[in-house]
């Protein structure tokens, strides 16, 4: 399970697929999707397996997730911000260019 050490301040208000979330200030939407409990953060396009944090640094886009109506956000890359909206689940299109369902 993940759990944060430190607080830093007032917590920021965001929705994790439409669920109220408070998110600490400075730390990534992946961070805050782990500690709210979501470890999948996608499905693959091609096998339908779940996905999640993996590098943590924005190299293996493994942390896709819609923030915001925008598709395929690294979510270790993007810090959280007061009423983001973030959407899991979703899969990256395929090599041509069509969403798996």
């Amino acid at each position: 399970m993940f759990r944060r050490v430190h607080d830093h301040g007032p917590p920021v208000a965001l929705s994790i697929d439409g669920r109220p979330v408070l998110a600490r200030p400075g730390e990534s939407v992946a961070a805050a999707l782990l500690a709210a409990g979501v470890t999948t953060f996608r499905r693959s396009a091609k096998t339908g397996a779940e996905r999640g944090l993996y590098c943590g640094m924005g190299v293996c886009f493994e942390c896709l997730v819609t923030i915001d109506g925008v598709a395929n956000r690294q979510s270790c890359l993007i810090p959280v911000a007061p009423g983001m909206r973030v959407e899991t689940g979703g899969a990256a299109p395929d090599l041509a260019g069509k969403a798996a369902s």
